[in-house]
């Protein structure tokens, strides 16, 4: 499922959202970037420490909705678990899509999830993803 995803993204433009909830249950909601693919079927998301990082230090949990570019009713939801995360690390360095400046670094979070659930973005059926799941 991991390496579909990984291919999905990686040939698939869109805009996509991500979401979190505090312990009460408050949510938020942010416009975001496509996932980094990592080792032992994680995936990742660097992130700023804004309301997002801060939701995941008592809720785990959180959901990414990534919306085609040019199809309105097509792409995914991916239901997320939280399983660690790293600041100012080699790996975030090395993964990022966009050059920072070094002074901003503390500020950046690489924040590593299990995928609990793909599910397509409209409905449960998931013979409606646009990619097959092993």
């Amino acid at each position: 499922m991991i390496q579909a995803l990984k291919d999905y993204f990686e040939n698939t433009k869109g805009v996509a959202v991500f979401s979190t909830a505090d312990a009460m249950g408050k949510v938020n909601s942010a416009v975001f970037g496509r996932p980094y693919f990592l080792d032992h079927g994680l995936i990742g998301f660097i992130m700023l420490k804004r309301l997002n990082h801060h939701n995941l230090k008592s809720n785990s949990h959180a959901s990414y909705l990534f919306i085609e570019g040019d199809r309105a009713t097509q792409g995914v939801r991916l239901h997320l678990t939280k399983t660690g995360e790293e600041q100012n690390s080699s790996r975030m360095h090395s993964i990022s899509r966009h050059k920072h400046d070094p002074a901003g670094a503390s500020d950046r979070v690489l924040v590593l999830f299990r995928v609990d659930m793909v599910l397509p973005l409209v409905g449960d059926d998931l013979g409606k993803l646009p990619f097959k799941i092993e």
